[in-house]
């Protein structure tokens, strides 16, 4: 047999395998990827000093484990003393003037009861004084609440001024390490955009902060666990739970934040690191599989061939993750549906499969 005939007579057998037809699977996507992500605190602060003062002690450095309200460090203001004197003199001064007020007053009471009491005898006084000495106890009374008003104010102010002496003395809002110290005794500080004192991260309750991409943020309950790595432990194995999600994709990057809480036990991790997420991935419906032999790729289209009642019919198709041997597809395709198990586009379309 020539060589022509020969090629001639495996045509049909070439032709017959890759026109194999299997069917379009449907299943529930469950997959993993692997998504950098970043740990920090679960609380951080920088503290600064809310009142003008020198540094006078630091009992914390970097480092320093810390106790919510402990104390951290200690200020030194000497014209608060003299300002707080000086509230406590007009707190004095105010009590001096309502005591003088209501010993006023109490006389001018004491006036109008005996006019009063004489008015009961006819002709003894005249009509008007009884009249004077009501509004004289009036006058009293009016100036009594005066006084006992600056007096509540002058209070107001000394305590207002002793408030402020307790902020001389620094402490941790709550548990934590001291990540940073940014001052030594000597310094001067105070409010505003002045130097901050120290740096507390609370780092046995840790936030691995999730940038899920657009194409992979399906729905996750929270409460679900999630396995991690970092670099630092290759042989660990971490588990976080799903706690916070943006809801929103950050429209620069297309991904969306999520956020796992993570009880840093042993203290292991820290803030900084950059975990490697296994993020798992799942679907609210089933996606559409196919061999990977089955979709076509050329210069103008992505296609699988279908068959219809015996005819090839190309279906333009997208492709997405692979698993295993098979592809997912999403296109114009049913679950059932035959497509050639080895496509090529010498299979025409139209053609007898």
């Amino acid at each position: 047999m020539s060589s022509k005939l020969f090629l001639f007579a495996l045509l049909p057998a070439a032709f017959a395998q890759s026109s194999k037809l299997v069917a379009v699977v449907a299943k529930p996507v469950a997959r993993t990827v692997e998504i950098p992500g970043e740990i920090q605190p679960y609380l951080m602060v920088a503290l600064h000093a809310r009142v003008s003062g020198y540094v006078e002690r630091m009992l914390v450095d970097r480092g320093s484990i810390v106790k919510q309200g402990e104390l951290l460090a200690e200020l030194s203001a000497p014209e608060m003393n003299a300002r707080i004197a000086q509230a406590e003199s007009g707190v004095q001064a105010a009590d001096a003037d309502r005591i003088q007020a209501e010993a006023q007053l109490a006389a001018a009471q004491a006036t109008l009861d005996r006019l009063q009491k004489a008015a009961q005898t006819e002709g003894a006084i005249a009509g008007n004084e009884v009249v004077q000495a009501q509004k004289q106890v009036e006058a009293a009374e009016a100036l009594v609440r005066s006084r006992r008003q600056a007096v509540a104010a002058a209070q107001s102010a000394a305590q207002a001024q002793k408030d402020l002496q307790a902020y001389l003395k620094i402490t941790a809002p709550f548990d934590g390490v001291v990540t940073d110290r940014l001052v030594h005794p000597g310094a001067l500080v105070g409010p505003g955009p002045d130097p901050v004192l120290l740096v507390i991260q609370q780092v046995s309750r840790l936030r691995i902060v999730v940038p899920v991409p657009e194409e992979d943020a399906g729905v996750l309950p929270r409460g679900a666990s999630v396995v991690f790595h970092v670099p630092a432990f290759p042989e660990r194995t971490f588990t976080g739970t799903v706690a916070r999600v943006a809801h929103a994709l950050d429209t620069k990057t297309r991904t969306m934040p999520l956020e796992l809480d993570f009880v840093n036990r042993d203290g292991s991790l820290a803030p900084g690191m950059f975990p490697q997420i296994i993020w798992p991935v799942r679907s609210s419906h089933d996606a559409l599989f196919v061999p990977r032999t089955a979709v076509v790729t050329t210069t103008e289209r992505t296609f699988v061939i279908r068959d219809n009642n015996g005819k090839a019919e190309w279906v333009d198709v997208k492709k997405g993750p692979a698993d295993g041997d098979n592809v997912q597809v999403s296109g114009a395709l049913r679950p059932g549906d035959k497509v050639v198990r080895r496509g090529t586009d010498e299979i025409h379309e139209g053609a007898p499969l």
